[in-house]
């Protein structure tokens, strides 16, 4: 190894620099303060805020030869600048249900609400961020420079936040911001940044808050339930009755339901999320990774099947106390579940891949 290669090895434990220390203190510091205990003060969403900075400092330091290279920074930081402060101070326009001009304050109160399940939204920026560091080389392999139709983008965007200010509908506002910045980016550097960084940058869809999903998930519940009658019947507990989402027992003096609570239904697009990121991460081709992006609703239902299932199964040979514990307890196992099942598909995908085929007049050995 030459003493270049040794100098820019992280001294502590080969992962990390000293100045990075302060920079994750600041972002965990964010991440405590986002509990749904501090919710409704401004502060939370400052140190946030300031965490999201801190993410973009690590990000240039960690992408120093990168950045260097890197054209109109200032510029691009500097309009940037001011397309944030507009959705601070012009972002939300729904002052009924919340007493902000801050679009992103409005979207951190869903976040960090007790009843939300969209808590993953404070975490997919900074996946945002690791992503671009991981696709730093390729970020910057093309030709970067100005790039004028990138402004078309940006009146997109713009366009967007009017509609959804006029109409007070805030998403279509959150949405007019990511098309914006994607737009600044492009107008920054060119094309060639907006092909290179169109995945990871898409993930931020997911922090937009989902909404009218019922519907869709409805359905889902009703699947799960008569999946689990089913092989309730086949031995596992003969006497389930099922009603809509609820499951009982012949005597009704026991039961569970499939509630929209269940992790893997109402976390539905946290589970779709991780199969995008993995999909884009692991695979090239098109298909596999729509393949994985399309898995999380069969596994989401595979989840919680096993779940029930393993939840009934303690309850009739323990009691309903223990299937009561077991069901509060033990929802993890949806998640579980599903990255297992995704390990496996993946692994399934890349064995199945074709091999190249041999050059033509190769002389065997």
């Amino acid at each position: 190894m030459s003493a270049n290669e040794t100098k820019k090895q992280p001294p502590l434990l080969g992962l990390l620099w000293p100045h990075e220390i302060p920079l994750l203190a600041l972002i965990g510091w964010a991440f405590y303060k986002a509990s749904p205990e501090f919710r409704g003060s401004p502060m939370p969403v400052i140190f946030f805020g300031c965490a999201m900075a801190a993410g973009v400092v690590m990000l240039a330091l960690r992408c120093a030869d990168e950045w260097r290279v890197l054209p109109n920074k200032f510029f691009f930081f500097s309009v940037a600048a001011v397309w944030v402060a507009m959705f601070i101070f012009l972002g939300n326009s729904t002052f009924g249900y919340l007493d902000s001009n801050s679009i992103f304050y409005w979207a951190f109160d869903i976040y960090t609400s007790p009843d939300s399940d969209a808590q993953y939204g404070l975490f997919i920026p900074f996946v945002v961020l690791v992503l671009l560091w991981w696709k730093r080389k390729e970020l910057v392999a093309s030709p970067l420079g100005l790039w004028w139709p990138g402004v078309l983008i940006v009146a997109a965007g713009l366009l967007a936040h009017l509609v959804g200010y006029v109409v007070q509908q805030p998403r279509l506002s959150f949405i007019g911001f990511f098309i914006g910045l994607y737009g600044l980016t492009g107008l920054a550097w060119g094309k060639n940044w907006l092909k290179a960084s169109f995945f990871p940058y898409f993930l931020l869809a997911f922090c937009i808050p989902a909404f009218g999903t019922d519907a869709f998930t409805l359905r889902l519940r009703l699947l799960v339930t008569w999946i689990v009658a089913a092989i309730a019947h086949l031995g596992l507990s003969p006497d389930l009755i099922r009603d809509g989402t609820q499951l009982f027992d012949a005597q009704h003096t026991f039961g569970y339901e499939v509630a929209a609570a269940c992790s893997g239904i109402r976390s539905l697009v946290a589970l779709l999320a991780l199969t995008t990121i993995y999909g884009f991460v692991v695979f090239k081709s098109p298909w596999k990774r729509a393949v994985m992006i399309l898995s999380a609703v069969p596994l989401a239902v595979l989840g919680n099947v096993v779940r029930l299932c393993f939840t009934i199964g303690v309850a009739e040979l323990f009691g309903q106390g223990a299937g009561n514990a077991v069901e509060h307890k033990f929802g993890f196992i949806t998640f579980a579940v599903a990255i297992g099942c995704v390990y496996f598909l993946s692994r399934w995908m890349e064995k199945n891949e074709l091999q190249p085929a041999p050059p033509t007049g190769a002389i065997n050995s």
